[in-house]
């Protein structure tokens, strides 16, 4: 896309999004100590929204009970928006995230936000372990959609419904879908729901899934126009070499993964390019090729060349950086940026 509105960095909102990642030498315990800090960093730098992913039977990714995350995380905070990024809807039964989010949005009202994916957020394996019903998966992810967005309002439905989610019937929570391909972009547009795209992990897939969405988008009760959100993985940090450095922990989550090797978040290494082979290199291009590390300096230009490709309305950033004190500075220098 191009930058036909000539969007600033200042002009669009910025987020946050938390794996809760597990440290090597570390504990979950201290991975959510870590988790809550950051939110309350990110509140005082004017970040909008703080999210959590859920994903299971992960060693470096402590979010997998992501609504008892999100409590904690409020319930910690004043202001800041917080909320999935996203719950995996066919993990779970339509009326029990109903209920869960009813229960923080009361809790902390006019705070929450639900955002859905449709896919397992772990192995095929694991996925059966938690939807025990095999016919359950991505393909019934509209109805599941329909099923929930009805216990929060009913008079979607034409008849009057015997179960009720309470909490949550009756209580605005807005619901975003979630996506890494096309097929949540089209559907959140043919809804008229506000859309997320997973760029920090399928790169190549961001232009396509957001013209689809803004083609399919069709005005609803809860959005006039397309409201499109795009996270990104960013490594900030002093100079270009140390965010260089520091970003090698991200690539070794990826390349773990795809080596099949089951590891905490690890230290940042030296020279890891010469520990790869070519398909490895090329297979973290392909998942990481959106990455931005680097200075200030650098980071702006090429967070305002993400912008001007993507015409986001909302940048929600992704940092795992192994060491928490540089975590919290990389997300200082971003806050600085979009202001």
């Amino acid at each position: 896309m191009d930058n036909v509105n000539g969007k600033q960095l200042k002009d669009v909102r910025y987020s946050v999004l938390d794996l809760s990642p597990i440290i090597e030498g570390s504990t979950i315990p201290n991975s959510f100590e870590n988790t809550l800090s950051l939110a309350r960093h990110a509140e005082k730098l004017g970040y909008y929204r703080y999210w959590m992913a859920e994903h299971h039977n992960m060693p470096f990714i402590g979010s997998s009970a992501t609504s008892v995350l999100i409590g904690y995380v409020a319930g910690g905070t004043n202001d800041i928006r917080v909320g999935s990024g996203g719950i995996m809807l066919p993990n779970h039964a339509p009326l029990v995230i109903a209920e869960q989010f009813g229960t923080l949005e009361s809790l902390y009202p006019g705070r929450i936000d639900l955002g859905l994916g449709r896919a397992p957020g772990t192995d095929q394996r694991t996925a059966q372990a938690l939807r025990r019903n095999p016919e359950i998966d991505g393909h019934n992810f509209p109805q599941q959609l329909e099923d929930l967005r009805t216990y929060l309002d009913p008079s979607r439905s034409s008849t009057p419904r015997p179960v009720r989610a309470i909490p949550g019937q009756g209580l605005n929570i807005p619901v975003w879908l979630l996506g890494s391909s096309g097929f949540s972009a089209q559907l959140a547009g043919q809804l008229g729901l506000p859309f997320a795209f997973a760029s920090h992990f399928s790169p190549n897939n961001t232009l396509p899934a957001l013209d689809l969405y803004h083609r399919s988008f069709q005005p609803s009760d809860v959005l006039d126009e397309p409201y499109a959100m795009v996270c990104v993985n960013v490594v900030a940090a002093e100079t270009d070499e140390e965010a260089e450095y520091l970003g090698t922990t991200l690539h070794q989550q990826f390349l773990n993964l795809i080596r099949g090797t089951e590891k905490p978040l690890q230290p940042p290494i030296e020279n890891l390019e010469d520990q790869l082979t070519l398909q490895e290199h090329a297979a973290l291009e392909q998942q990481l090729g959106s990455s931005i590390f680097g200075s200030a300096k650098t980071v702006k230009r090429k967070l305002q060349e993400f912008l001007d490709d993507t015409q986001a309305d909302e940048i929600m950033i992704n940092t795992q950086i192994y060491d928490h004190d540089k975590r919290l500075r990389s997300y200082e220098i971003v806050s600085q940026l979009f202001d």
